[in-house]
């Protein structure tokens, strides 16, 4: 065999890029077919449009970002995200410990770059968003994945962890408000965590990115503000809450007590040096979109779309045969299971597969996400209402007589 051949160590880590359902839905675009998708949360193509302030501002730093910036990112923007960080009551969190990235995804591979060596292992919750998976496991380490519990509204099983947790664990990732399943943890649960952590002295890896879109009248709390005994890797970014996920404007911010882990954060700095910097027009209006009164958006109120698209979706789901879900209180996601005894499904890749070359709709199955059984899968409700009638109706037709061989 050729060594270009050989199977890629990332091989067993799905995620919505690649495998069969992509390469169906992308033969199936490039022969004219339209394809409903709701596989990816990206708010542009939706008509979830960033804030006209933050393309004008763009526009007017075009020009004066044309050059590299210092490699973890230009002063005004790490002077809002300390700010910001302040006000999420994120602990010891200076100019010097903000990393801008291109979007968060850059930064999560990079934390683990520097951090990991063959046989170390991070505990990755299951389900989770593959990236985390994916940037264990190329940086030569073992992703061990900790189990949600969907009968607790998908929190994070505490004894799960606990049991999960060798001398060879390094760190616990938690992605909150949650990817898939739309959970928001509450603050007892958090601390829970952060316990686990203290007593085995692990490292905490805070995925937030989706801590300005919360509903229901809830709160986001920080990791990090629960932990300043700890160093916290806070990961957060504007991809998602000001719909700019082609700018690629995330950050990195380390929190709490860094004191005995010099020698990482000079890896950080000299893999952050590595890459030059990240995209300078994007991280010039990091100071507007963090600057001015924190509100909520009102997209996630009553009557605002998201709102609404979430209770509608959860509403549809549920009226079904054989579809059930928790509500999601956070992001834009949901993650219904459905009954493997009713329909024999026993793939949950040829389950979407199947749905997507009948009724032109792309879902995600659950195994992309790391969860084992082949009962759960994704929807991205970003779509108009219309568009999710016609995915909920599809659905329900398709499921009417579907049963796998």
């Amino acid at each position: 065999m050729d060594k270009f051949e050989k199977s890629s160590k990332l091989d067993h880590v799905c995620y919505d890029i690649r495998g069969p359902v992509m390469d169906e839905a992308n033969k199936m675009i490039a022969e004219g077919i339209d394809i409903l998708k709701l596989n990816i949360g990206n708010p542009a193509p939706f008509q979830f449009m960033a804030p006209d302030e933050i393309v004008q501002d763009m526009m007017m730093n075009l020009r004066d970002t044309e050059g590299y910036s210092d490699s973890k990112g230009l002063f005004s923007a790490r002077k809002a995200i300390m700010q910001y960080c302040q006000y999420k009551n994120i602990p010891n969190v200076d100019i010097n410990d903000i990393y801008t990235g291109n979007g968060v995804s850059e930064l999560i591979t990079m934390s683990m770059q520097g951090l990991l060596n063959p046989g170390d292992e991070i505990l990755v919750p299951s389900p989770d968003y593959p990236l985390w998976t994916a940037s264990v496991t190329l940086a030569g380490g073992t992703a061990v994945h900790y189990m949600c519990d969907e009968k607790a509204e998908w929190y994070p099983d505490i004894e799960d962890i606990r049991k999960k947790v060798t001398p060879r664990t390094k760190g616990i990732v938690v992605i909150n408000p949650n990817n898939p399943t739309g959970a928001l943890y509450p603050k007892e649960v958090l601390n829970d965590i952060v316990q686990v952590a203290r007593e085995h002295g692990l490292l905490l890896f805070a995925d937030e990115i989706y801590d300005r879109l919360v509903m229901d009248g809830q709160e986001h709390t920080a990791l990090g503000s629960l932990a300043p005994d700890l160093m916290v890797l806070n990961f957060n970014g504007l991809s998602k809450s000001h719909r700019i996920a082609g700018y690629r404007s995330g950050w990195l911010c380390l929190s709490g007590d860094k004191s005995k882990a010099k020698g990482y954060i000079e890896g950080l700095n000299l893999l952050s040096s590595m890459r030059l910097c990240a995209n300078v027009p994007a991280q010039s209006i990091i100071q507007t979109a963090l600057g001015g009164p924190k509100k909520t958006d009102e997209a996630l109120l009553p009557g605002g779309r998201i709102y609404e698209q979430r209770e509608y979706i959860y509403n549809a789901l549920n009226d079904i045969p054989g579809i059930s879900t928790v509500k999601p209180k956070a992001a834009f996601y949901i993650f219904p299971k459905i009954d493997i005894e009713k329909f024999n499904i026993h793939d949950d890749e040829r389950f979407v597969l199947d749905f997507l070359k009948e009724k032109h709709i792309l879902l995600t199955h659950g195994g992309g996400f790391h969860w084992e059984k082949p009962d759960h899968f994704r929807i991205v409700y970003l779509p108009d209402l219309d568009q999710l009638k016609k995915a909920c109706k599809g659905l329900g037709d398709f499921l009417a007589d579907y049963h796998q061989a």
